[in-house]
């Protein structure tokens, strides 16, 4: 009896040679009992010639008991006495996500044996684990660990939306990693008209994924430079939570079946990290493109970002007043619809080409002005619809009335023309 082991199949078996040899071995291997072992990468999928004459067969990655064997194994092979609880736990938690090889180098890579001095210390490098993670989650298709420098405490209003994720990150079955996409609209615009199909495939995974996890999520849409992406990564700095990039369009392939693949190996690392408590935050600055079944997905509330009202721009002001040292000396500039992406620069242009915010603000055009129209509509269509990130409640758009400045003849018809 033969057993034949093809490495990396993958790679060839979309040429039609392949799959037509493939499949003219079935019949031969089963009368002489000699067997056909294909070694694929994760998420890969059978060419559907081939579908039903083989047994898939999937590895899942390493649990935490698997790694804690491949840690005490580890300091075995070193002959260093075993590692306490609290290392153990936290070597786990830093290799949890990664293939069985990759652990197990890592770990004998990171374990520092002897100082310099050749004094044995069996000592493991924790943060050394954790960089070698994020080298291998960084170099899977798609995603991309952020380790953003971010604080609550500089991030001025948005009181609601803060309080609202850090008691969700705090409670009964907290996530234990976010996945964050970024102007998620682009990424799903033209679901179901798109001619190849990979982005319907794509979104339909992504259903299926979310609902089998009863995955949290949370979206923000609104204005842009109002601080939805900025605080969705303070709050996992706050934290301390893994906040990985979730790139869908960078997941997609040439070859047919390419693209799924690379999801399916992303999801995979994605629940073998979190423990399948993942909390998917996005945002959006057009929520129209976003089909109504992947909206619904964010369960756990959409928050409109308008921009900051006036109490919320002083805090701003004050926060970047310090960042860039402008004295407090200097007057405010009229700074009506800014948001705090642009009163930001404005300290920052006035700190680097020294002058005061009033001359820095001459430079500034502020977003609700330069796409007055477009935020007006988006305003309007999320009135009602949406909770709001700065006060308690649903967001409410009030439109601004423009007091009458034209020529009145006389105080009845003043009177009829206001009314109207």
């Amino acid at each position: 009896y033969t057993i034949i082991f093809l490495s990396n199949i993958h790679l060839f078996w979309g040429e039609k040679e392949i799959i037509q040899g493939l499949w003219n071995l079935r019949d031969s291997f089963k009368v002489s009992g000699n067997m056909l072992v294909a070694l694929t990468n994760q998420g890969a999928i059978l060419p559907i010639e081939l579908a039903h004459d083989f047994l898939v067969l999937d590895e899942p990655l390493p649990t935490l008991e698997v790694l804690e064997g491949v840690v005490k194994n580890t300091f075995e092979y070193a002959k260093l006495d075993a590692p306490s609880k609290e290392i153990m736990e936290q070597a786990t938690g830093a290799l949890i996500g990664l293939p069985y090889f990759p652990a197990e180098q890592s770990t004998a890579m990171c374990l520092n044996i002897a100082n310099d001095n050749g004094k044995i210390t069996g000592t493991l490098d924790i943060e050394g684990l954790w960089e070698r993670k994020r080298q291998a989650i960084n170099a899977t298709q798609g995603l991309s660990i952020t380790t953003g420098k971010e604080k609550l405490d500089e991030i001025g209003g948005l009181e609601t939306v803060k309080t609202f994720l850090l008691r969700l990150l705090n409670g009964n079955d907290s996530p234990r990693c976010i996945i964050f996409s970024d102007e998620i609209e682009k990424t799903f615009a033209g679901t179901g008209t798109d001619t190849s199909g990979v982005k319907t495939e794509l979104t339909g995974s992504m259903l299926q994924w979310t609902t089998k996890l009863d995955m949290a999520g949370v979206l923000g849409i609104g204005v842009p430079g109002a601080g939805k992406t900025q605080i969705m990564k303070a709050i996992a700095a706050e934290m301390g939570i893994l906040f990985i990039t979730f790139d869908l369009a960078g997941m997609r392939g040439s070859l047919v079946g390419q693209s799924g693949a690379a999801l399916r190996a992303a999801q995979a690392i994605i629940e073998a990290v979190s423990g399948g408590r993942i909390l998917w935050v996005a945002t959006c600055n057009s929520i129209d493109a976003l089909p109504p079944e992947l909206q619904a997905r964010f369960k756990d509330g959409t928050f409109f970002f308008d921009a900051p009202t006036i109490e919320e721009r002083i805090s701003i002001w004050n926060i970047h007043r310090k960042a860039f040292n402008i004295p407090e000396t200097d007057a405010l500039p009229i700074d009506k619809g800014w948001t705090g992406r642009e009163i930001r620069e404005c300290c920052s242009k006035a700190y680097r080409l020294k002058m005061n915010l009033s001359e820095a603000s001459q430079y500034i055009v502020p977003v609700t002005v330069s796409n007055a129209g477009i935020i007006d509509n988006l305003r309007r269509q999320s009135s009602g619809k949406y909770l709001s990130a700065s006060h308690a409640g649903i967001y409410r758009y009030e439109e601004e009335v423009k007091p009458f400045t034209g020529h009145v003849l006389n105080v009845e018809q003043g009177r009829k023309m206001r009314e109207s």
